[in-house]
């Protein structure tokens, strides 16, 4: 077997940009499989994906987090993307039962509304829940059985009334139906949890079941309306209602890469960084020391304003500065191919990070199975 060529650092930089044009965009596919180059190795590596493979934080909240996977290829970070968007299993409103409704909301729109009403509790007990099978309409199944293992009950139920004083504060001229009536709007922090069997323990206090936003609204009522709800809450997963995504926004961006290649000074500099997003580019004074410089291109600018890359992840990759002619084969605009920037925003039920890790677990189940899968058709 002959000897493989390393290839130069150089080199490989340039493969891990995808270069954006005025009106295009290039070397958009991965090439860093065995065969594209000749004499090159590239068979994947466990020891050389851990020196490469690198995680960065740039934001940390409990909903809502951004970090950067740098390394990986682009089908695993879409995977992760997909997985938390589809396969995270959540809890949510299934069934509701209504017992009264005479608000202007029909009971299906009613019903509907209280579906999208994102949830939290015992993160480990939403886990460990089971699946809820339903029953098949028109069979006498038998495993149609609501337990407290895997159904919670909740209640909603207001009417709206006058206020004690609230017809004399309306010949009065009040109009704030707030002040005049008692429940003229009806939030989710109504929703009541009814725990059942060992769900007083697991779903005690502040890990109750509850709305994760507490000032939903979900009607508006007036004097003689009222709404009686009873709801079945069950496990699934975004691919089956959305619902049940965990996920508010699950997205990622491939890290902007700016490359000034030809001096861009005075004028010309204030106008590059306008082109950019707030904090993209800078203006620096031209030193001495580059002034004196032959070859540079600022000579005899020295003190004059010039335009350098300073942030490129506050970028959105516009293409605004390629309109000018001023700036014409003086920037390359492109995008790092391996470095993908995540932002995961949680709608309540589970921290954001936590999110990730399970994706990441889903994944390697995945991998695991199909191996398995492979090992058995391979007998």
């Amino acid at each position: 077997m002959g000897q493989f060529r390393e290839p130069t650092k150089e080199e490989l930089e340039r493969r891990r940009l995808v270069g954006v044009h005025a009106e295009h965009v290039s070397d958009i596919t991965s090439t860093d499989f065995p065969g594209h180059y000749p004499g090159e190795d590239h068979k994947w590596d466990l020891e050389k994906f851990k020196k490469s493979f690198n995680v960065e934080f740039h934001k940390h909240e409990q909903y809502d987090t951004q970090f950067s996977l740098v390394g990986i290829d682009t089908a695993v970070a879409n995977a992760f993307r997909r997985i938390m968007i589809a396969e995270i299993p959540t809890i949510a409103i299934e069934d509701v039962y209504v017992m009264r409704n005479t608000s202007i909301i029909q009971d299906e729109v009613l019903a509907h509304r209280m579906g999208l009403i994102p949830l939290k509790g015992n993160p480990e007990a939403i886990k460990q829940m089971k699946w809820y099978k339903k029953k098949t309409p028109g069979t006498d199944e038998e495993d149609d059985q609501r337990t407290d293992y895997n159904t919670v009950v909740l209640e909603l139920e207001a009417a709206c009334e006058w206020h004690p004083e609230g017809k004399n504060m309306a010949r009065k001229g009040e109009t704030d139906p707030k002040k005049i009536f008692i429940n003229s709007s009806v939030y989710a922090h109504q929703i009541k949890f009814l725990p059942h069997g060992k769900q007083v323990q697991l779903f005690a206090g502040e890990n109750a079941i509850q709305p994760a936003y507490p000032d939903i609204l979900i009607a508006k009522l007036r004097p003689g309306q009222s709404i009686n709800l009873s709801m079945h809450c069950v496990k699934g997963i975004g691919a089956d209602h959305t619902k049940f995504s965990p996920v508010a926004t699950a997205t990622y961006r491939l890290l902007p890469h700016i490359q000034i290649t030809k001096p861009i000074i005075g004028a010309d500099a204030h106008k590059f960084a306008r082109c950019f997003p707030p904090g993209v580019i800078e203006e620096v004074p031209v030193t001495k020391e580059e002034a004196r410089q032959t070859g540079s291109g600022y000579e005899g600018h020295e003190g004059e304003p010039k335009a350098v890359v300073k942030n490129p992840f506050k970028d959105t990759v516009t293409r605004e500065c390629l309109r000018h002619d001023e700036f014409k084969d003086k920037v390359n605009l492109g995008r790092v191919r391996d470095h993908f920037i995540f932002s995961v925003e949680s709608t309540g039920q589970f921290d954001s990070d936590d999110i990730f890790i399970q994706s990441v677990k889903a994944l390697k189940t995945k991998c695991q199975i199909m191996k398995k899968n492979m090992e058995n058709l391979m007998r």
